[in-house]
């Protein structure tokens, strides 16, 4: 299995202002924007971990997903949510060759938390012996960060602040997390019952 971005979240998109705001930086000084890369290094890094928690797109790009098997040939649980479209899905053989799976064969099954591929038929398309299937798609709770929910975006600043005023430490413990940010995601984790096992 393979989860790849296609597509990057666009520094313009990234709230640079507002986090220099959070972190009281100074403003209006010559070469104010000295700083502007490496600031944007601590919200992609704080993006990404609080996606990786929350198993949530924040800000609306494209993946493709890539796997051997189907798990479950009546519904594939995809790896990120809210997923939006698919764009394609395609499927490989052992020789290498490339398909295209027509969109009349599957189809989204949308949910907050455990989006699906589902067949339009009985099962998914059959993925030959040492093939593959491609799934591409688009996901994220909004286009923009300005759209983004509160709690998130706060639990965002909250996190790349942390980063940014212990970039030079190395005691902390692994999965430390600064005051609030779990509390403010912690609705936004997917449900899980049982042994661990999401449903």
């Amino acid at each position: 299995m393979m989860l790849i971005e296609e597509t990057a979240i666009a520094d313009a998109a990234l709230p640079v202002d507002q986090f220099k705001a959070h972190l009281r930086l100074g403003t209006g000084f010559t070469g104010a924007g000295v700083q502007d890369e490496v600031l944007k290094g601590f919200l992609r890094a704080a993006i990404a971990a609080i996606e990786a928690l929350t198993g949530k797109v924040l800000i609306t790009r494209e993946f493709s997903w890539s796997l051997n098997s189907w798990r479950d040939p009546a519904g594939e649980v995809l790896p990120v949510a809210p997923v939006s479209t698919i764009n394609t899905v395609s499927l490989t053989d052992a020789a290498g060759t490339e398909t295209a799976v027509s969109s009349d064969r599957y189809r989204l099954d949308l949910d907050s938390q455990r989006p699906r591929i589902r067949p339009a038929g009985a099962v998914l398309p059959a993925i030959s012996t040492g093939g593959s299937v491609k799934i591409a798609f688009i996901a994220g709770i909004v286009g923009e960060w300005s759209s983004l929910p509160a709690d998130l975006g706060q639990a965002v600043l909250l996190l790349a602040a942390h980063y940014y005023e212990y970039r030079d430490e190395t005691t902390l413990g692994a999965g430390c997390m600064p005051f609030g940010v779990t509390s403010l995601i912690q609705r936004y984790r997917v449900v899980r019952f049982g042994a661990g096992v999401a449903q």
